[in-house]
């Protein structure tokens, strides 16, 4: 069997794969990614948070973005609307506590992650396509993966240090055996992309618009408008919530049929794309990272669609660990435990706070309440933004007690 070597193996070129890649060929190092799949190829987690800008903005991927924005029918975006039962409100991203970027994108994935994995191609990451990792072997310094390339012929690759960015695919967990039950409940969510026609001079294309079913609470709708005409749009709710005998589309197209301004907003939509469906997304990991071996966005764990955090964890995951295995390679000793693993999570503990408050309907009476305080909005607007590790925030540093003061005075 062929041996191959590489300073850093990445399991998957997806956001967190493509952005920790760029970032270690600039530092030199001789890093390759691994894909199962060939790109471009179609993903949900279309509504970026502006916390991704500046991470993005390390490898100077930001740049390549903002010019390729436009002709990729990509749309701008400065916030999140939310509508329920008739009541409207919003949060302005350009209106938050922390500093940092207020405005993003909303994307179509599969070009979106193929212009990140471009860029690092360009940077000089070695991506190899329709490369499936079979087996993955970490007890010696050097993990060791066995792949079948896109001819179907074995190979080894050994790496100094190990990513794994394979998102749902979860290839170390499921390897591994690091996986561990969510504290979320198992929920489905069903979505396509349509032609919109949306005609309402009030609807803002600039946002995302988060609709909370007029009866059940706890069900809700994403619509993610792009520049071009087009939406992404979907529904998730627990899994009893669903007809499951019911084909996806008249899943979709019945639960938009019970919610007036949606079916307002698109009474002239044509739907034109296939309607997928993804059940029990929610996941956990033991831990994040070994000796030789770290986890990145989805792969370790992944929460909820709702405030569209995914691709923000994602990338935190990956500018959080370049510096760290930068160090490891140069010799030094590093605690990934404490360096990594300890403040990626406090970051997505502060996000599962407001995930969990959002299903029990608190943090709805928060959004929805009329007489909000400006300065308590802007910091709640960070965090739906995606600054969730601005320890400066007090909703970050201290989200349960100061969630659950702020939902007990809306009430």
């Amino acid at each position: 069997m062929k041996q191959e070597n590489a300073d850093v193996v990445i399991v998957g070129a997806g956001p967190s794969g493509a952005l920790a890649g760029a970032l270690l060929a600039k530092k030199g190092y001789k890093v390759v990614i691994l894909e199962k799949q060939s790109f471009p190829r179609f993903s949900i987690g279309e509504s970026l948070l502006p916390q991704c800008m500046a991470f993005m903005a390390e490898a100077d991927i930001d740049k390549v973005l903002n010019l390729n924005a436009s002709s990729l029918g990509f749309q701008f975006k400065n916030g999140a609307a939310f509508h329920h039962a008739g009541k409207d409100t919003f949060f302005d991203f350009t209106e938050k506590f922390s500093t940092g970027p207020g405005t993003t994108y909303q994307v179509k994935r599969a070009d979106f992650d193929k212009l990140l994995a471009d860029q690092a191609q360009q940077l000089g990451v070695e991506i190899r396509y329709l490369h499936s990792v079979e087996s993955i072997d970490v007890s010696s310094n050097e993990p060791v993966l066995t792949v079948v390339d896109d001819k179907g012929e074995n190979y080894q690759i050994t790496a100094s240090f190990l990513l794994d960015a394979s998102g749902f695919a979860r290839v170390l967990p499921r390897l591994l055996n690091l996986e561990k039950p969510s504290s979320f409940p198992v929920r489905r969510s069903v979505f396509t992309h349509i032609k919109d026609g949306i005609e309402c001079s009030d609807f803002d294309r600039n946002k995302i618009l988060i609709t909370v079913h007029p009866e059940q609470r706890d069900i809700w709708y994403w619509l993610i408008p792009f520049s071009d005409g087009t939406a992404s749009i979907g529904v998730v709710g627990k899994l009893e919530q669903f007809d499951q005998s019911a084909e996806n589309e008249n899943i979709l197209k019945n639960f938009v049929n019970q919610d007036p301004n949606l079916v307002k907003l698109l009474k002239n939509a044509q739907w034109h794309m296939p309607v997928n469906s993804i059940t029990g997304y929610s996941a956990d990991v033991t831990h994040l990272a070994g000796d030789n071996y770290a986890l990145l966005g989805n792969a370790g764990e992944f929460l909820d669609p709702v405030f569209s955090s995914g691709v923000t964890i994602a990338m935190k995951s990956a500018s959080l660990i370049v510096p760290l295995v930068d160090k490891y390679l140069q010799g030094e000793s590093v605690d990934f435990e404490e360096a990594y693993e300890q403040p990626l999570r406090a970051g997505v503990e502060c996000f599962k706070t407001f995930v969990s408050a959002w299903y029990t309907g608190d943090f709805q009476d928060v959004i929805f309440y009329p007489e909000q305080d400006k300065k308590v909005k802007e910091m709640i607007s960070s965090i739906l933004a995606g600054y969730a590790w601005d320890v400066k925030n007090p909703y970050v540093a201290q989200s349960k007690r100061r969630l659950k003061v702020l939902v007990e005075l809306c009430k």
